[in-house]
């Protein structure tokens, strides 16, 4: 990360952590991990031994796949919440480590299998998909975008400008 960037992404990363999208982002992420391990674990349990050979290995499959999504996500979210509540500075947050990782897991899948598996379990890859690419989003904008070296905006040099001489006075 650039010495010029350091601050100003600090200060994205401390306002999307702050912000009523970050709760609810994190409010769903914690509630469909709670909700997919209750499944895989009652209903999804039993309608697994129901399933012909080929769509239990896509089951299975598939729901590696999920809980794989699932468990990026929940990581991502609680270094975000990590940072708000002030156990991590955000400049630490920006570390390699704390990236989506996976992804060719994490985006792929077994289309041709989705019709034999139970409908809970497409249910919970559907909505898992929507959230992984929501939080990577995120992860790309806050993160990784700005990483990309990019010649310095006119306007935001002017305006650090007029802030360093109006603190002057």
């Amino acid at each position: 990360m650039n010495e010029i960037s350091a601050p100003w992404r600090a200060d994205v990363i401390q306002d999307f952590a702050r912000s009523e999208l970050f709760e609810r982002t994190f409010q769903e992420g914690m509630d469909l991990v709670e909700e997919t391990a209750a499944y895989l674990d009652g209903a999804g349990r039993q309608e697994s031994k129901l399933l012909s050979r080929n769509a239990a290995l896509a089951y299975a499959s598939e729901s590696m796949r999920l809980t794989t999504r699932l468990m990026q996500v929940a990581s991502w979210l609680l270094v975000q919440r990590a940072v708000r509540e002030g156990d991590m500075a955000a400049d630490a947050a920006c570390d390699d480590r704390y990236r989506l990782a996976a992804e060719e897991v994490c985006r792929g899948g077994e289309e041709n299998a989705a019709g034999d598996l139970p409908a809970g379990l497409q249910a919970l890859l559907e909505r898992s998909e929507r959230l992984y690419e929501r939080v990577r989003h995120l992860d790309r904008r806050m993160y990784v975008e700005a990483d990309v070296e990019q010649a310095p905006n006119p306007v935001i040099s002017q305006l650090d400008r007029l802030k360093t001489a109006l603190g002057a006075f």
